[in-house]
């Protein structure tokens, strides 16, 4: 007499448990993926799914918080934008009590290698601006920038003769600021903090105005 063997059961792996956690968690989660994907594979690698994947959580959960993609990186754009300009801020409070234009820039320098250092993924996409970069994030950046010379020309009219052309003065160390941040980010190693401000200080001998004759 011949038993019947039963069929084994096919066992279906389950995708890991997503912990329930408050709404706002969440929401900076998902924010902390999209940046950690737009630092690393460009505005091109960021998705819905990609961004899923990268918190380990399924595509409702993200709908859950965020209608779409859009709406994702918009959050995403003003969160980084505060942090950045925030950083910025205190920058310049802390380097707005100096007297000369040496001493303003020099300071406000030194407080921004120590915030790129200290938060490259937020600098990263606004000093290096990965191919693909939406028309959108690229006019804010730009608003940004052109936001940031207005606050240094302010400052620079505390610490300069009358005279002088600080409108010029203000995008001559925009400029010089952009460029060295992008070398800390490029190659840290081979550009110091230290070197990097004196080399702020060495520039702007060449493009601050002489003191006036008495």
């Amino acid at each position: 007499m011949c038993s019947k063997v039963g069929k084994v059961p096919t066992v279906t792996k389950r995708r890991p448990y997503a912990a329930r956690v408050p709404r706002e968690v969440r929401r900076e989660q998902l924010l902390d993926a999209a940046i950690a994907i737009i630092d690393r594979d460009g505005y091109g690698g960021v998705s819905i799914d990609a961004i899923a994947r990268e918190v380990g959580v399924t595509r409702p959960v993200v709908y859950g918080v965020f209608d779409g993609l859009g709406p994702l990186l918009s959050a995403l754009l003003d969160r980084q934008e505060s942090r950045a300009l925030g950083q910025l801020e205190d920058a310049f409070a802390e380097a707005s009590g100096a007297g000369s234009l040496e001493e303003i820039v020099v300071g406000t320098a030194t407080r921004m290698v120590e915030a790129v250092t200290s938060d490259p993924q937020t600098w990263r996409p606004i000093l290096l601006a990965p191919h693909g970069t939406p028309g959108p994030v690229r006019d804010r950046i730009d608003g940004d920038r052109e936001a940031i010379r207005r606050r240094i020309a302010e400052l620079a009219e505390l610490g300069v003769p009358g005279t002088a052309d600080v409108e010029l003065l203000s995008h001559a160390v925009v400029a010089v600021l952009e460029h060295f941040g992008r070398l800390l980010l490029e190659d840290p190693d081979r550009f110091s903090a230290d070197r990097l401000v004196a080399g702020v200080r060495a520039v702007l001998t060449l493009v601050e105005p002489p003191a006036p004759r008495e």
